[in-house]
């Protein structure tokens, strides 16, 4: 590619980031979440390098899944929103995909559904979330009403924590109180994400469901003290432009920065076009050549500028992370007010992706 916009993909640290997930709760199996194009990281590329080592995949909708059962890949695969409407039922019985039960209307679909193979079910509870789920009080109903059908396979519990990313959070005890007092302790039963997972919250669950952590970014907000993750994604551009402006010079739309002095100023081949967030402030962090310095101006569809104080010998055509090892994403999510997720999520096709394993050259 002429133009630098590239997302290189460290495998090593994916397979990494999964050993982590599993040594927490080494007794669990592990469900490893691709939605989202593997949370920007490449739904296929990712799916295939965790195949030995993963003993499921958790996706968003029928979608996400099929690719996955083309590729030839037989592990259990849920959709985390279940099916959209009855249609879809036939579809995932022959492919053999588990659904996530979380609606009245679903139970009553799967009862009148004319299939040959049963569907394995997750029945979610809705603990304190306020997403998807049955509230505690109508959750054995519900299991009951499932286990009455033939169209239904094996019953497993689910949940979701609205406050694993603080674990002492007064609401995450009462969440996972509400689910204790729900959940039959003879039925398999899957809790932990990322965070969760991370803070051993809960040690007995027989599966853990890892997403954001895979990806090399802790979802914790204080993570010290916590297993290290390895940062998978770097996207970095090229400087396709250096000069010196003067003092009182604008950069870019607005001239929302003004150079308070003479000053080298560098641009890169990246922009909201790309999927770098476009209200990243001036002083969001940035690396060139090896040396942090900060981004400056607003952002533009093709590009940014950097304040190059810190780098005056950068040249052009020389390296800008964006994230990766140094920035780190959550860094740059917290100064761009966001989190990590977004960052990787949002990242457009023209974003080549490069899959490596070893050293960061792709050898090994």
């Amino acid at each position: 590619m002429s133009r630098t916009a590239r997302a290189t993909i460290r495998l090593d640290a994916l397979r990494h980031n999964l050993g982590v997930a599993r040594a927490q709760i080494p007794t669990a199996n592990v469900m490893a979440v691709l939605k989202a194009d593997a949370y920007g990281h490449g739904l296929l590329p990712v799916a295939h390098e965790l195949a030995a080592l993963t003993d499921g995949y958790a996706v968003s909708c029928l979608e996400e899944a099929l690719p996955l059962r083309t590729a030839g890949l037989m592990h259990r695969i849920i959709l985390l929103e279940g099916f959209f409407d009855a249609g879809e039922i036939p579809v995932l019985s022959a492919h053999r995909l588990d659904a996530v039960i979380h609606q009245p209307w679903q139970i009553q679909a799967l009862a009148e559904a004319d299939i040959t193979t049963p569907i394995d079910c997750w029945l979610k509870v809705d603990t304190g979330m306020g997403r998807l789920g049955f509230l505690p009080e109508d959750a054995a109903s519900a299991l009951e009403q499932l286990l009455a059908l033939d169209t239904v396979g094996s019953v497993r519990w689910m949940t979701h924590l609205a406050h694993a990313d603080t674990p002492d959070h007064a609401g995450t005890a009462t969440q996972m109180q509400r689910f204790g007092e729900v959940v039959n302790d003879a039925r398999a039963v899957t809790l932990p994400n990322s965070a969760a997972t991370l803070s051993g919250l809960e040690p007995f669950a027989d599966w853990i469901r890892p997403g954001i952590m895979l990806y090399g970014a802790s979802p914790l907000i204080d993570a010290d003290g916590h297993p290290p993750l390895q940062p998978v994604m770097r996207l970095e551009a090229a400087l396709i432009s250096v000069k010196w402006l003067p003092a009182g010079h604008g950069v870019g739309y607005g001239s929302r920065f003004v150079c308070p002095e003479s000053m080298p100023v560098g641009v890169a081949s990246i922009g909201y076009g790309d999927g770098y967030p476009r209200h990243a402030p001036d002083g969001t962090p940035v690396q060139v050549a090896g040396r942090p310095c900060p981004l400056i101006g607003k952002v533009s569809m093709d590009m940014i500028a950097v304040d190059l104080r810190n780098a005056p010998m950068a040249a052009v055509g020389d390296r800008v992370v964006l994230w990766g090892e140094a920035p780190l994403a959550t860094t740059v999510a917290t100064a761009c007010g966001t989190i990590s997720y977004e960052l990787f999520c949002r990242l457009t096709p023209r974003v080549e992706r490069v899959y490596r394993r070893g050293d960061e050259h792709g050898q090994g």
